[in-house]
């Protein structure tokens, strides 16, 4: 095992799924990060990353000496390998959405916390300087107005995956929850869904838009809204404004530079992945799990009290 310290080894991990997010963010990042060691991945296509590769997740568990495992499959099938893996006895970083519903989320939450193992779902964009700044400033404020406005190509950033329309899927649920997540991490109080307008098209299952109304959980009349769409073009934008009675604080480029009353307070480089793994081996070191379905919780509600219109058939 490679050693990361004087008496310290590095933390055996397998990942399970090499699609285009494990690719581009967790292998590079598991790379990076001295304290994990590849050991080897499940992949249905053969990889050249020089470590054993499997096709099914128990294969890997029966064959590697796994201490932990990251899971990057589509949601759908994620909570039967989560727990795989607890009863092989590793721990896991779960990538977002979590699982496709939220009583597969209560009941694998619930499993974790009897299985002893650190599990880790992750919210990616809450792991950057400005949203951590953001929540600072926000902390105590009464919010007057919130607009999320998370507008970006399908065709760019999920090219050719079917899975996204199918049921669970999540549609343009599956970015929207990013922003979701920042929400649920900076309000100084919970917010509701209020009403969604949920626009999918004649041809798939899952939305390409929604327009969503919230109200606050305190029972004040700040206006509170989002809008999703996967049918950008051009310039992608993943912004966010917050109006406080002192302050107008604006999130942009999905959370990694803060604007407070038009001045720019923080413009950092997205690093979200690199402080995912950080903070897993924190909480591996700890023992701690850390499990928040809020974001989660949020879409479901959008479902659960969205109108449907029907828009123009989906193509690649």
């Amino acid at each position: 095992a490679r050693k990361c310290g004087r008496d310290q080894v590095a933390i055996s991990i397998g990942v399970i799924g090499l699609g285009k997010i494990a690719q581009d963010q967790h292998l590079p990042c598991i790379a990076k990060n001295s304290d994990f060691k590849l050991a080897a991945v499940v992949s249905s296509r053969p990889s050249d990353l020089g470590v054993p590769s499997f096709k099914t997740p128990a294969e890997m568990l029966a064959s590697a000496k796994l201490d932990a495992v990251a899971i990057c499959t589509p949601p759908s099938v994620r909570r039967n390998i989560a727990l795989e893996c607890l009863t092989k006895g590793a721990h896991l970083l779960l990538e977002k959405p979590p699982t496709p519903t939220i009583s597969e989320f209560a009941d694998l939450k619930a499993k974790a916390s009897a299985s002893g193992k650190v599990v880790f779902q992750t919210w990616h964009s809450r792991f950057n300087k400005a949203v951590a700044e953001a929540k600072r400033l926000l902390a105590g404020q009464k919010v007057t107005r919130l607009h999320v406005s998370w507008k970006e190509s399908v065709w760019q950033w999920h090219p050719g995956q079917e899975w996204i329309w199918e049921p669970g899927g999540f549609g343009v649920f599956d970015p929207g929850i990013n922003a979701l997540s920042i929400v649920t991490e900076i309000m100084p109080e919970p917010v509701f869904v209020d009403s969604a307008d949920i626009i999918t098209p004649s041809n798939r299952f899952t939305p390409i838009a929604a327009n969503i109304k919230f109200r606050a959980a305190n029972g004040g009349d700040a206006c509170l809204t989002a809008e999703f769409d996967w049918r950008q073009k051009g310039e992608q934008s993943w912004n966010i404004d917050i109006d406080t009675a002192s302050h107008k604080l604006k999130l942009t480029h999905g959370g990694t530079r803060l604007l407070v009353d038009g001045f720019e307070t923080v413009a950092a480089p997205s690093e979200e992945y690199e402080e995912i793994y950080t903070r897993f081996a924190e909480l591996i070191k700890t023992g701690k799990s850390e499990m928040d379905g809020s974001p989660l919780e949020l879409v479901a509600d959008c479902m659960m009290l969205g109108r449907r219109s029907d828009t123009d058939p989906f193509v690649w």
